[in-house]
């Protein structure tokens, strides 16, 4: 028992160092992180906690649960930079805490506390433990279903099935169906493997069922009767189903993406455990396939392949299995004795130091805060804001300001029909050129990528000043021509 608490207080000590320390001072960046935090920001002054907006327009990207959690954390400290990193920081130490849990529950304490170790100073928890993004959400709602199940059927107490799909349900409102297919799949093919349909047929799985649809249905029944078939086009046609056979970025549509990924993201683990494996591969050494080996096998391969066949990818997608991957590495740098905690020691002032020496400042280089200060007192004396030429939006300038960006773009751009593909994730409302251009007598704010100025003259002629310089961006503002004829 004193082990066990002593771990635990290692636990938590890692978790302040690594995951909590310095959350303030992370900008929001753009273009993912921003479009969270300011849904959240809208949805709390707009005081509906129900539908996702932005820019003032119902957003059907993701389920509602993550929205919740920025919202909670809004309500407690405002809209600052560590409230919109709490939450995915408290999942990253609820993480932690159940992989300790059933870790020692499926081995011992001390393979719980090597594998919680390794999860910690991996290089993919480490970024995900920091952003503002659903997956820290998703691994622990997508875990627990997996965990319970397993207990369930290990220790044959099969009320843990009811645990199970709660936990299913959480994660369908994080992150859409693939809470319940992955974590079903998987199930299913374990079962496969043992033999062993039988342990479906109980009758706390179709209690668990009905608990499932209940909490599930909180807010998909309501925003099917509110929104309709807007939000089954645009939620499970879009940002499911295209999502899955349709890539949102052709160039990392490869198939050797997660390979790359999985190498990167149990950064530095992974080059001595492969390596090992492969020396006792080589030895005439086999995989012991007890039950628990077969089913942190299953688990990992099937979100591995699973995402591997999709056709959008994303760095984050095969996240859910860091939990079986750690527990399996675990057993080998339990071997390690004092090399291995000397070896945490270090990973965790390599990621203080990255923290504030790389994080800080490329963080706020993808960010427009900056912008935002520059352009508060133009803000407050009526200048509208402008996008010129950015595929992003800046939409984390909105979030900063409160003041909606818009982006010029040619008037037939607007008249263009809108289909339903990738188009509906560009977010920004437009405005066309010759409309901002015919009127002379606004204040104007331009985000533009134009370092010279040069371009943003001639499509929007005036005395232009520059404000800010960002890294790839540079902040404009021209004065109104009160001597311009309307």
């Amino acid at each position: 028992m004193i082990d066990e608490k002593k771990h635990l207080w290692v636990l938590g000590a890692v978790w302040v160092l690594l995951y909590l320390l310095g959350n303030n001072m992370l900008t929001i960046t753009d273009p993912v992180e921003c479009n969270y935090a300011e849904t959240a920001r809208e949805m709390v002054l707009s005081g509906d906690y129900f539908s996702p907006q932005i820019f003032g327009n119902f957003w059907f990207d993701k389920p509602i649960l993550f929205y919740w959690e920025l919202i909670a954390a809004f309500k407690l400290f405002g809209f600052t930079d560590f409230a919109t990193r709490l939450a995915p920081t408290l999942m990253m130490g609820v993480a932690l805490g159940l992989l300790y849990w059933w870790g020692r529950r499926l081995y011992n304490s001390t393979v719980a506390f090597v594998a919680a170790l390794i999860m910690a100073t991996s290089l993919e928890s480490w970024y995900v433990g920091h952003a503002v993004i659903t997956d820290m959400t998703l691994l622990v709602t997508v875990s627990f279903t997996l965990i319970a199940f397993y207990c369930g059927y290990r220790e044959r107490n099969y009320n843990w099935y009811y645990a199970s799909w709660f936990s299913a349900a959480l994660a369908v409102l994080d992150k859409g169906p693939i809470g319940l297919c992955l974590p079903g799949l998987i199930i299913l093919l374990f079962l496969l493997w043992q033999r062993d349909f039988k342990a479906l047929l109980k009758k706390q799985l179709f209690g668990g069922l009905i608990i499932f649809c209940a909490v599930g249905g909180i807010w998909y029944v309501p925003m099917y009767m509110m929104h309709g078939q807007d939000f089954v086009d645009v939620f499970l046609g879009v940002h499911n189903v295209m999502r899955a056979t349709v890539s949102e970025h052709p160039r990392d549509n490869v198939w050797y993406y997660y390979i790359g990924i999985f190498l990167a993201g149990f950064f530095p683990w992974v080059f001595a455990a492969i390596p090992a494996f492969i020396k006792k591969w080589r030895s005439g050494w086999r995989l012991q396939l007890d039950t628990d080996t077969r089913f942190l096998l299953v688990w990992a391969v099937t979100v591995f392949g699973v995402f591997e066949c999709f056709a959008t990818k994303y760095v984050t997608y095969t996240f859910p299995y860091m939990f079986p991957v750690v527990l399996l590495m675990a057993r080998h740098f339990c071997h390690w004795g004092r090399k291995f905690f000397y070896a945490v020691a270090v990973m965790a002032l390599i990621y203080v130091a990255l923290l504030f020496g790389v994080a800080v400042p490329k963080m706020a280089e993808h960010s427009a805060k900056a912008m935002a200060v520059a352009a508060q007192p133009y803000l407050q004396q009526g200048a509208e804001v402008y996008c010129l030429n950015r595929r992003d939006g800046m939409v984390s300038f909105t979030y900063y300001t409160g003041h909606f960006i818009y982006d010029l773009v040619p008037q037939s751009e607007i008249d263009k029909a809108k289909e339903l593909d990738w188009s509906v994730t560009d977010i920004v409302p437009k405005v066309s050129i010759e409309a901002a251009a015919a009127d002379k007598k606004k204040q104007l704010l331009v985000i533009t990528g134009d370092e010279d100025g040069k371009a943003l003259k001639e499509t929007l002629p005036g005395k232009w000043r520059l404000l800010e310089r960002g890294r790839r961006d540079y902040l404009y503002y021209r004065e109104a021509d009160l001597e311009a004829k309307p």
